[in-house]
């Protein structure tokens, strides 16, 4: 499948902060590539830098399979970028506020149909200070469609969101997905690249630690099932934790305090957890049994868990 970007060692430093170390991925055309990683990873920085916000140091971006040395005004017409936050007029309708900026391109999508596409058909006469976080999220998709782009800048779009206005926002984007938009997303959610990507690059401290489908990644995490639990005071505990670890090598202590303990035989394992914190005279909360995920993958390449 041709390329839609590709991105070959970019580099973006802030005096000795290294935001972007020498990464490379490329993006296809008609799919959905997520950019995950904890917030400070170097995430928002790389697109920015794709979508001609800032410059980088160093490094080669191809669109189209042309290398591009500035993001001008050839690629901004193909591109649609919505940002962590967008400042609207407030007194502005929804209707009217895409209009608005439907205006500055030379060929843009009709109000009407975007409104139906990020579902405000009710708010479409409603002033932009008066929409929900959610809405006012969907407001600012249908604004990055509004030349409609080829591809599409997706920064965390979902963050601050309750559950119910992240499903509706995922719900559109899978719409975007159908009709085979090329899609940059960057998220810290582990569950938004879950659901969305096709490819999953995951990124930490500027670094690309690992890249490839959801199977490929979770099939570098060789234990078959994980047993999640909590002690009490719900903070962990060092000294039951190394206790444990001396039966249990690949135990780990996530950033919260839960254990995770990775194996091969669940019952043997369980058996063994509450002989042991029972001679410890401790107990165990919340226990849970499941399948690896993109956490475990996370954790395992970078020794802490995807936090926020």
């Amino acid at each position: 499948m041709p390329t839609a970007i590709e991105v070959k060692q970019l580099v973006k430093h802030y005096g000795t902060v290294k935001a972007v170390d020498g990464i490379s991925f490329n993006v296809k055309i008609g799919e959905c590539l997520a950019i995950l990683g904890p917030n400070g990873a170097g995430k928002t920085t790389t697109v920015e830098i794709l979508e001609g916000l800032r410059k980088p140091d160093s490094g080669n971006i191809f669109y189209f399979e042309s290398e591009v040395h500035k993001v001008g005004k050839e690629i901004k017409d193909v591109i649609g970028v919505q940002l962590q936050t967008s400042s609207f007029m407030d007194y502005l309708t929804v209707k009217e506020t895409i209009k608005l900026f439907g205006g500055l391109y030379t060929k843009s999508l009709s109000p009407e149909d975007l409104i139906q596409l990020v579902e405000l058909n009710e708010k479409s006469r409603t002033l932009v200070k008066n929409l929900s976080g959610g809405q006012k999220q969907r407001l600012a998709l249908a604004v990055a469609l509004v030349n409609d782009p080829r591809i599409l800048f997706l920064d965390e779009p979902t963050t601050g969101l309750d559950p119910q206005a992240r499903r509706l926002l995922w719900d559109t984007i899978l719409k975007l997905k159908a009709r085979k938009k090329t899609i940059v997303l960057t998220t810290h959610y582990m569950e938004e690249a879950e659901q969305l990507a096709d490819r999953i690059v995951i990124i930490d401290h500027g670094k690309i630690v690992a890249s490839g489908t959801l199977d490929d990644l979770i099939k570098t995490v060789k234990e078959n099932q994980f047993i999640e639990f909590r002690l009490p005071n719900s903070h962990g505990d060092e000294t039951i934790f190394n206790k444990l670890r001396e039966h249990f090598p690949g135990l780990k202590l996530s950033d919260d305090g839960k254990f995770i303990c990775p194996t091969l035989d669940i019952e043997t394992s369980l058996e063994k957890i509450f002989n042991l914190l029972g001679n410890l005279n401790s107990k165990v909360e919340n226990i849970v049994i499941r399948k690896p995920n993109l956490e475990d993958v996370f954790l395992k390449l970078t020794g802490h868990s995807l936090r926020d």
